[in-house]
């Protein structure tokens, strides 16, 4: 539910006025966003890890694992995973860079025989040309001529290269710093209420983001190795160059909901023009691509992911196309999980159900309403649970007394 402004009687403000005055902020907040995107974007996948990794920290904490030290296993193993990839990935992008004048080359001869077929249109456009390039007696202005001199692909990787790393780094850091302050940020958010039972309802609030995160990743990550695997197998059968390649694009892209399968359909089909005569192979790779991501995103993920992580198809492809216009590929890859954490709170903040049913496409349910030793005992007790479940159960004494309304099982 969108804010709405209390009129006055008798007040000649139009109601107009205060949608404007949302437009504004919405506008103005996006600005920022996109102004900030070199922080903003380690901070967001720092808090993101941080909520997929708080339940294995609690795990390590119960039997006797120093907060600090599972941080610090968490950050390196990390690191590690994206140390190895970008080296299984870097000889074949090298062999790419290398080879590419003898690519273009190749591609050029691929589509002599289309420019050829598009000859009259070539005509056209050279008639056109002369006609701008005509003398300014005859009120013509000249033809402008574009010729990129900008820098290689290779050169514009390496340019960024040092604030990718740094950006890495950075969300490193701040994630081990989070996981070693162990529940410190819940009790912080949970002091931020008044009432024991608000309190415990911004508690399991913060377990289901975990839990939602948690599932929603952990399937997702899985199903993608499962078809960056496929993929790499597919195009080694099909004789494809740099098959490990291929299959940690597929494993990387299928993060971008839409967006990322289309690239990978469309890398697969440019790479297999150069190595494969004609049109039909090429052809039938893409073709392959296409039915491996196809089978994963019609079939195995609709069965294996939560039917309450699935969003409404419309708004993600435009949370994708949203945050890819703020945060470019980055952006793109948190759209959804950000969704999930927007979902799991319209769950539990009032007022929000009907946004929340937008987001989903199901019916929300109904939402319980719900001082500094209050909260650090609701936050100690809820450590001890596994799931969210556990942690309703173990909390529910400390409200059991406090008058309100009824609390729904």
């Amino acid at each position: 539910m969108f804010p709405r402004f209390a009129q006055k009687e008798n007040s000649k403000v139009p109601v107009l006025a205060n949608w404007a005055v949302i437009g504004i902020f919405l506008i103005v907040s996006f600005s920022a966003i996109a102004a900030g995107r070199d922080f903003l974007m380690p901070v967001t996948m720092a808090m993101l890890l941080f909520f997929v990794f708080t339940p294995l920290r609690r795990l390590a904490e119960r039997r006797g694992v120093p907060d600090a030290a599972t941080a610090a296993g968490i950050t390196l193993s990390i690191l590690l995973v994206v140390a190895v990839i970008a080296y299984a990935a870097s000889g074949p992008l090298s062999r790419a860079m290398g080879n590419m004048p003898i690519i273009s080359a190749q591609l050029e001869q691929k589509f002599d025989n289309v420019r050829d077929s598009l000859s009259d249109l070539r005509d056209a456009a050279r008639q056109i040309d002369e006609v701008q390039s005509a003398s300014p007696e005859e009120g013509a202005r000249p033809a402008i001529r574009v010729e990129q001199q900008g820098q290689t692909t290779l050169g514009m990787v390496m340019q960024m290269a040092p604030l990718l790393i740094g950006q890495v780094l950075f969300t490193l850091i701040l994630l081990f710093f989070l996981i070693a302050s162990g529940d410190l940020l819940y009790l912080k958010i949970v002091q931020s209420f008044d009432r024991m039972r608000d309190k415990r309802g911004a508690y399991l609030a913060l377990r289901q983001i975990e839990d939602s995160l948690g599932n929603y990743l952990g399937a997702i990550t899985i199903i993608n190795a499962g078809l960056g695997l496929a993929v790499g197998l597919t195009m080694w059968a099909w004789g494809m160059p740099g098959p490990l390649l291929f299959g940690i694009g597929a494993f990387l892209l299928n993060f971008i909901p839409y967006l990322g399968a289309i690239l990978g359909v469309t890398m697969s089909a440019i790479v297999a023009l150069v190595v494969m005569p004609g049109v039909f192979w090429p052809a039938m790779v893409a073709g392959s691509y296409l039915m491996l991501t196809s089978l994963e995103g019609q079939i195995i993920t609709p069965y294996f992911v939560s039917r309450r992580l699935q969003m409404n198809t419309v708004v993600v492809f435009l949370a994708v196309a949203l945050w890819a216009w703020l945060w470019s590929v980055i952006g793109m890859i948190i759209a959804v999980p950000v969704l999930v954490v927007m979902r799991v709170l319209c769950d539990h903040v009032p007022g929000w159900e009907k946004f929340g049913n937008f987001l989903a496409g199901d019916t929300p349910p109904a939402l319980t309403d719900d001082d500094e030793d209050e909260a650090r005992e609701l936050v100690e007790i809820g450590a001890q649970a596994e799931d969210n479940e556990t942690a309703r159960l173990v909390t529910a004494p400390l409200v059991a007394d406090e008058p309100g309304p009824q609390e729904r099982p």
